[in-house]
């Protein structure tokens, strides 16, 4: 039995709305300073917030019978993980090349990682799709 559909895109919407969140009204300018040094505290608990908010959204998949409390916990660290290293890509990028928010190279930075990250939440959801059943 596959993922149903209408779960599926919960669990999508879910992890839209928990990238909003986490990368646009929770996000700290600690963070964003902090992204780019690989293994900085700063970038760890940026990622590691998303995780938790992953884990919030397949705790409440499980509450409906839709995936186990594991495949949750994968789910979570999955994103975390994944969150991580396409921000620490996308700050390497903006440093090396000097992007600002004055600068059309920023603003396709930016977009680039928000695609890639939206990009991670459709490839989780697929693999939900393929191996929940």
């Amino acid at each position: 039995m596959l993922l149903d559909p209408i779960a599926a895109l919960a669990i999508l919407l879910g992890l839209q709305a928990k990238h909003f969140l986490f990368d646009f009204v929770f996000q700290s300018d600690w963070q964003v300073r902090n992204k780019g040094h690989y293994g900085h505290p700063g970038g760890l608990v940026h990622a590691g917030l998303h995780a938790l908010g992953a884990l919030a959204v397949g705790v409440v998949a499980a509450m409906f019978g839709v995936i186990g409390l594991a495949t949750a916990l994968i789910l979570a660290l999955a994103d975390g993980l994944i969150h991580y290293h396409i921000d620490w890509a996308k700050a390497q990028i903006a440093r090396r090349m000097k992007l600002t928010p004055d600068r059309h190279g920023f603003w396709i930075a930016l977009g680039a990682d928000q695609a890639a990250h939206h990009v991670t939440y459709i490839g989780l959801v697929t693999w939900l799709a393929l191996t929940v059943g």
